[in-house]
């Protein structure tokens, strides 16, 4: 199993992405199987709310692993991407999730706090979207985090690259954290949140997301339906991105 669930007796569940040794990347079984968690607890009575963690301490996600082989559709209008129904909301899951992230956080990460209700992160934590360097395009991130954070703040991350990294400070002041805590901390502070609006009516809560969803929506849909396009356009072929990644360097970035 790379994905653990841990049912407490205050009506939250923990879900812990549990690849350590691999950053905690998503391969397409994992992803397969983290839908399915989601699935699961759409009828599980005894789950209000959710936290959402990545195990290890060295990072909460870093996407989709590389050497994951998705196959593509011949059709130059539609991509597969396995990492679109790994969230909650794509699984139809109204019950509120909170991330709790502790290290790294990057790439394909951002599907999924894009789908959390908020983010709690520990003070070392670190956001950063790769896809430029290697050649691709940062569109379904790109897009999700437009809808957290000011225009200037996701082109900048998703521009830099590897370049640049957003520290759990600045995430924090730019809307994308709701909650600092210090290092190791930030899955007991996403509990005791989780666990308040866990103790709360579950109709109030759910239909309360559903009306909060519902707002960003009306701009979210539309983008995400360009996504596919842009991708297919602007990526560089597989092989290519694969000699980028190859060569590329483990240090140099800054921190903001």
């Amino acid at each position: 199993m790379t994905v653990t669930v841990e049912r407490g007796g205050d009506g939250v569940a923990v879900v812990t992405l549990d690849r350590p040794g691999k950053l905690n990347a998503l391969d397409l079984a994992m992803a397969a199987e983290l839908a399915a968690v989601w699935g699961r607890l759409r009828y599980d009575d005894g789950v209000r709310a959710a936290v959402l963690t990545g195990a290890g301490g060295r990072a909460f996600c870093t996407g989709i692993d590389r050497t994951a082989e998705v196959p593509q559709p011949p059709s130059p209008y539609s991509i597969d991407d396995p990492l679109l129904a790994a969230g909650p909301k794509a699984n139809d899951l109204w019950k509120p999730v909170i991330a709790a992230v502790e290290g790294m956080a990057c790439g394909g990460a951002f599907y999924l706090l894009g789908e959390c209700e908020f983010v709690v992160a520990a003070r070392d934590a670190s956001f950063f979207d790769p896809h430029t360097t290697y050649g691709m395009v940062s569109a379904y991130e790109a897009i999700t985090m437009a809808q957290r954070m000011p225009f200037g703040e996701v082109a900048r991350m998703s521009l830099m690259g590897t370049a640049e990294r957003v520290g759990a400070q600045r995430a924090y002041e730019t809307g994308l954290v709701s909650e600092l805590t210090e290092p190791g901390g930030a899955l007991d502070a996403a509990r005791e949140a989780a666990a308040v609006i866990a103790g709360y009516p579950t109709g109030a809560v759910q239909g309360t997301v559903r009306a909060v969803w519902a707002a960003r929506e009306a701009a979210r849909s539309p983008a995400l339906a360009q996504a596919p396009h842009l991708i297919a356009l602007g990526n560089l072929p597989p092989e290519r991105q694969a000699r980028l990644f190859e060569g590329r360097r483990r240090d140099g970035y800054r921190l903001r």
